[in-house]
């Protein structure tokens, strides 16, 4: 009987004992939350609005401010498509064919993630600026990359590549390749099969990975501006005018770099809500793929 109270008692005390860390685990964990992302996100808004209304609306209609905004979202609108389409093809081919170089392929995708965003504009500076590789050429062309529209894709293009790949890379492995053969098998041609089979299997881990993309390229700072010269109204995207007037000093400078900040981070929470609007639709076919027979 003593041996059994004391068993009992040892095992609510582990479980007392397994609570409390727990309960400890879960508090560290929203603190940190709270300290490293919720505060400094209201910290952002509530800087932006601490002038007024006449400053914020001052802020975001400038002329500088509006081309900045305008010049995020073109060079999103074709960063992200043409990733979309790099990563499609970099899956397709990495989960149906084999092939020298594979592993080579792989490490490619994936060197954005390991290379910083500055080295990565430097490069393109020493490739296609004036006295780059290809600057010569370009020059007697009249064609403009570096400090220009060209070059700010092709740096977002850079850092955002792997996204798209990365999302459907495992889920394509996952599914494995059946469907597509017997597609094959019946006489269904190459883009047949990927419109009508490969495409709706994977339609919403691109949806994600295109979202993610998406977030990326509007919130890319480094890489555009090594390659963007830092023109007012001509080559700065919102980071880039955020960093400028912010460093402009005065307190209305500051005040409006906030409010372009604000304007930034609700472009991003816009992507990040329609990302968790897809995980709830859509998660066990994203996070738990299942090979279909």
């Amino acid at each position: 009987m003593v041996a059994v109270i004391a068993s009992h008692a040892i095992h609510r005390s582990r479980g007392w004992g397994v609570s409390l860390g727990r309960g400890v685990l879960i508090v560290l964990a929203l603190l940190s939350v709270a300290g490293l992302l919720l505060l400094p996100l209201i910290a952002v808004f509530v800087e932006a609005l601490g002038k007024g209304w006449q400053v914020f609306a001052t802020a975001i209609t400038d002329p500088d401010a509006r081309t900045a905004v305008r010049l995020t979202l073109t060079v999103a609108a074709i960063a992200v498509p043409a990733n979309m389409v790099f990563g499609l093809a970099a899956a397709w081919l990495m989960t149906h064919y084999e092939f020298r170089g594979k592993q080579l392929l792989g490490a490619l995708i994936d060197l954005p993630f390991s290379v910083s965003p500055v080295v990565a504009g430097l490069v393109y500076v020493l490739v296609y600026g004036v006295h780059g590789w290809f600057g010569d050429w370009l020059d007697t062309h009249g064609v403009r990359v570096i400090f220009a529209v060209p070059g700010l894709v092709l740096a977002t293009i850079f850092v955002a590549f792997p996204f798209v790949a990365r999302e459907l890379i495992p889920l394509m492995q996952a599914q494995g390749n059946e469907e597509e053969h017997a597609a094959r098998t019946l006489g269904a041609s190459g883009w047949q099969i990927f419109f009508r089979v490969t495409l709706p299997k994977v339609r919403w881990a691109l949806l994600y990975g295109v979202l993610l993309c998406n977030a990326r390229s509007m919130g890319e700072f480094g890489a555009v501006s090594v390659v963007s010269g830092h023109l007012p109204g001509l080559t700065n995207t919102l980071p880039l005018q955020v960093d400028q007037v912010y460093n402009g000093g005065s307190d209305s400078a500051i005040a409006a770099a906030f409010a372009l900040a604000s304007l930034l981070a609700l472009l991003t929470l816009l992507t990040l809500l329609i990302k968790r609007l897809v995980e709830w639709r859509h998660g066990g076919e994203l996070a738990h793929p299942v090979r279909r027979h």
